[in-house]
């Protein structure tokens, strides 16, 4: 083989090498992956939403708060678990009409500090 062609054979390799190198995922941190699944999608004014919050994080999940409405927000301690998980009950106040927007809203914090958020809403079907 040529000086040339055993230049060129190494830079390939390089590239080849050196591409590899740049696709493989890299673990970052971030705040904690955050899910809602609400057992049922209106509400009326007064009622109670009942539902599921879900929390993932490789290092650990500190804290979550659920807040719905305009009740103070519910707190839970993670365990510095990597996935938590927990059913709620959340009342819903009287004085909402017909299409209000109710606002529902998972806050997480993981053992990094890193803090996320999650809303939604469930609309009122009643006066």
């Amino acid at each position: 083989m040529s000086r040339a062609a055993s230049r060129v054979a190494v830079l390939v390799g390089l590239s080849a090498t050196a591409a590899l190198g740049c696709q493989t995922d890299r673990d970052r941190p971030g705040p904690p992956r955050l899910s809602i699944t609400l057992d049922q999608d209106s509400v009326l004014s007064p009622d109670t939403l009942t539902g599921l919050v879900r929390a993932d994080d490789p290092d650990g999940i500190d804290s979550i708060w659920l807040s719905v409405d305009s009740a103070p927000p519910l707190g839970a301690d993670g365990a510095l678990d990597p996935t938590f998980l927990a059913t709620f009950r959340a009342g819903i106040r009287n004085g909402h009409v017909f299409g209000d927007r109710v606002v529902v809203q998972l806050s997480g914090r993981d053992l990094g500090g890193y803090f996320g958020v999650l809303d939604t809403f469930v609309v009122v079907r009643g006066p």
